[in-house]
């Protein structure tokens, strides 16, 4: 059951933007990130829901979506995520904690799998825009992933990688978005 729910938790780019993720469930996600790991037990993360139009229109101009698309500039009008986490630093309990922020992005995306909605963890970022436009303290902050959250409007298929070794993510004619996965015998020493 567990390794269907990570298969189910892929990185989605296209959503139907107009099916709101309730409050509640967004806040039931971000909580269940209390219970994971943390560095020396610091808890220094805090997050941000992000579900008014008026943020969603701040912070999607400033995400880049997809590097191995170069065609791509990302979802078009309509496939939007209807909702957003940030994740920030509390630079007073700790800063650079980048394993931490992976295991609390990663809680929150099995979360959303869970419920039947998907998700992109997001590190190509206009940072600095995106924490002017939405006020928050520089001094006290730093943002450091952004996930883009919603139901799911396409399909993503992990396939094996090919015997070239390339490993980047492409889309077909169909926009089928295909993710080859290293065998287990090639990722066990």
């Amino acid at each position: 059951m567990f390794k269907d729910l990570l298969k189910a938790s892929r990185s989605i780019r296209r959503f139907y933007e107009e099916d709101d993720i309730p409050e509640e469930m967004l806040r039931d996600w971000v909580d269940n990130v209390r219970y994971t790991p943390s560095t020396a037990n610091g808890q220094s993360l805090k997050f941000k829901i992000c579900t008014s139009e008026e943020e969603r229109e701040l912070i999607f101009p400033c995400l880049k979506w997809a590097g191995a698309l170069p065609d791509w500039d990302g979802p078009e009008p309509g496939e939007y995520p209807s909702a957003y986490v940030l994740i920030f630093d509390d630079l007073s309990l700790g800063k650079n904690r980048p394993i931490d922020v992976g295991i609390c992005a990663q809680t929150i995306m099995l979360s959303a799998a869970e419920a039947g909605y998907g998700g992109c963890i997001l590190g190509s970022v206009d940072r600095a825009k995106v924490m002017a436009g939405l006020g928050i303290d520089t001094e006290k902050y730093a943002l450091a992933n952004v996930l883009a959250l919603g139901r799911p409007k396409e399909t993503v298929m992990l396939v094996p990688v090919k015997e070239d070794g390339d490993i980047k993510y492409y889309r077909d004619k169909d926009g089928i978005h295909y993710v080859p996965k290293r065998g287990l015998e090639e990722i066990l020493l």
